[in-house]
């Protein structure tokens, strides 16, 4: 009788709250936690376009150490995510700053946030068509455009600088989700903060270096952590815009799996780098999440 109580105690307690999660959970587990299962296993197999599950063990993995164009891609994605990274954050600050701070009127700054926000709400193919229209070789190209009126003949700035345009083209888009993030936080700075400062003689820059960026501690941090997380795993931008190339010269780790598992159909080896690609992205993040001193937040508050 006794745990037929303590049953019905638990179920009127965590009864509600399971069904009411349960439609997510089921969502989570079907279209997360198996793929990433299912992955795992596929990177230990030597499936191809015959759709066949044939166990190899470590092969594709010791296949991609072995791989002598892993060292190119490993430089193209560092140098694509450490600089993309930096435009994302830095630029994102800089347009925050000049939308909520110096631009005192909200209308007039919110104009301005929405006018950088709509290449984040059209679709890849559109707003990568616009940058494939500026890097055009021919002299109808923006850039060669230019060059045309300074007496320079037009250059194949996608062959040349493929590295430079992908960098560019995420790295402005990207400053879309900060901006918004870092606006919100300097709205919720209380304004008495600024009008003491200004009262006590406080320039831009001083108000920016000893109110504003100190309150922007902890959305800095998520931005990067998020953006990072991101610019690893995403490929969409570099496919369109270059394909990876010329060779192999704009390739990273989360196109080259693309290209092996869905241009190859070599889908063993593909989850193997992608399984490679997770590891990475978890080691770097328990990394940041240290180095920022993430766990802070998670304590609660104390009450002395």
């Amino acid at each position: 009788m006794e745990k037929t109580h303590r049953f019905s105690l638990y179920l009127r307690k965590w009864g509600l709250p399971a069904f009411m999660l349960s439609p997510f959970m089921i969502l989570v587990t079907v279209f997360y936690f198996l793929p990433v299962i299912l992955i795992v296993v596929l990177s230990f197999t030597s499936m191809g376009s015959a759709m066949r599950w044939d166990f190899v063990g470590f092969q594709n993995y010791r296949f991609l150490f072995e791989d002598p164009n892993l060292p190119t891609i490993l430089t193209n994605t560092l140098i694509y995510v450490s600089f993309t990274l930096g435009i994302n954050v830095l630029f994102g600050l800089t347009l925050a700053l000049l939308t909520t701070y110096f631009i005192q009127k909200e209308s007039i700054g919110l104009f301005f946030r929405t006018i950088w926000m709509l290449p984040r709400m059209s679709p890849p193919v559109v707003y990568v068509l616009l940058w494939l229209w500026f890097f055009d070789p021919s002299s109808y190209g923006v850039l060669n455009s230019i060059r045309e009126l300074m007496g320079l003949p037009p250059t194949m700035w996608l062959v040349n600088q493929p590295m430079t345009a992908v960098i560019l083209a995420n790295g402005l888009i990207g400053a879309s989700f900060g901006m918004i993030i870092f606006s919100a936080a300097i709205k919720s700075i209380p304004q008495d903060l600024f009008k003491a400062a200004k009262v006590d003689g406080a320039g831009h820059w001083s108000i920016i270096k000893d109110i504003i960026l100190p309150a922007l501690r902890w959305p800095i941090m998520f931005v990067t952590i998020w953006q990072l997380l991101s610019l690893l795993t995403s490929y969409e931008y570099i496919l369109l815009l270059t394909n990876g190339g010329p060779g192999f010269d704009s390739t990273v780790l989360a196109l080259y799996s693309y290209h092996k598992a869905f241009q190859f159909f070599e889908f063993g080896y593909g989850a193997a780098v992608s399984v490679v690609l997770v590891a990475v992205a978890i080691v770097l993040t328990v990394m940041l999440w240290k180095l920022f001193g993430m766990q802070k937040i998670e304590r609660g508050a104390r009450i002395d």
